[in-house]
């Protein structure tokens, strides 16, 4: 049965949005800056009083106290939390943040899309919906996720920026991985048949390897971007994230770091553009 579908709001370019309201100075998807993880009631508090433009939180399905089991903000192998998605989309919808919700249980996928649809007054801003759908470098076999979760999604949301990515678990050699063609190809054919902007989050470790392939993906829609993401173990430098930027649109590649790297991207970007005036 198909839900209640979401009209406009929710997939609205960050970029876009965030430059609109003056909060970033370019339409530079690097200048966008992320909170991770803000689950628990305390994360969640302290990324709403952060500088952060979009907040991402894990959604599980487990127990919240008293009231059984339903959408919970956990990363497993959590599956309890003092708080839940209806409370966690409360509060976060109050302020000026963006949503990436990191859906890491196929249970709480259709209970969550009620739960964004009866928000949908609330949604002018950018909404990201996660999930890893596709085996990737060393990853497992998610057919059935990625099946599962675009219809269930779709179904009920038709706006909001959907984020799909590969599975990549721990990289035994960081050197010699990579996102095959068989991996983008096999990405893109789900995609094409979709409406929704798509965002495809990939490894920092693991892009520059992998650009020719990237770039493919990304130059088949208008509609697609890369958003970079990395592991805190995961080897990179900041050259390979400058050169990515400097061979494809800057607005449709975004950057979720970890310190120090954050910083040295974007003092690198700043001295790039300095040096050009």
């Amino acid at each position: 049965m198909m839900g209640d579908r979401l009209p406009g709001g929710g997939g609205v370019n960050a970029v876009e949005y965030f430059h609109n309201q003056r909060r970033i100075h370019s339409k530079d998807a690097v200048e966008i800056i992320w909170y991770h993880a803000a689950n628990r009631k305390a994360q969640m508090k302290e990324a709403l009083k952060s500088d952060a433009h979009m907040i991402e939180a894990d959604v599980n399905f487990g127990s919240h106290g008293s009231h059984g089991e339903q959408p919970i903000m956990a990363h497993p192998p959590e599956t309890d939390s003092d708080n839940t998605l209806h409370n966690w989309l409360n509060e976060v919808l109050q302020s000026d943040k963006g949503i990436k919700l990191d859906f890491k249980s196929l249970l709480a996928v259709e209970p969550s899309m009620k739960i964004l649809v009866s928000m949908k007054d609330l949604f002018a801003r950018p909404v990201w919906i996660n999930a890893d759908i596709l085996p990737g470098p060393n990853g497992s076999s998610t057919a059935r996720i990625a099946n599962e979760f675009l219809h269930t999604v779709t179904s009920y949301l038709s706006d909001v920026t959907l984020s799909l990515g590969w599975t990549t678990n721990e990289l035994v050699d960081q050197t010699n991985n990579g996102y095959t063609w068989e991996m983008v190809k096999e990405m893109e054919q789900i995609c094409q048949t979709l409406c929704q902007p798509v965002t495809f989050p990939v490894r920092a470790t693991l892009v520059r390897p992998s650009w020719p392939q990237l770039h493919w993906l990304l130059e088949q829609s208008e509609r697609y971007s890369l958003t970079v993401w990395t592991a805190k173990e995961d080897l990179y430098t900041v050259e390979d994230m400058l050169y990515i930027r400097e061979n494809f649109d800057k607005s449709r590649i975004y950057y979720d770091l970890f310190e120090p790297q954050n910083s040295e991207l974007r003092q690198a970007v700043k001295m790039k553009i300095t040096d050009q005036q």
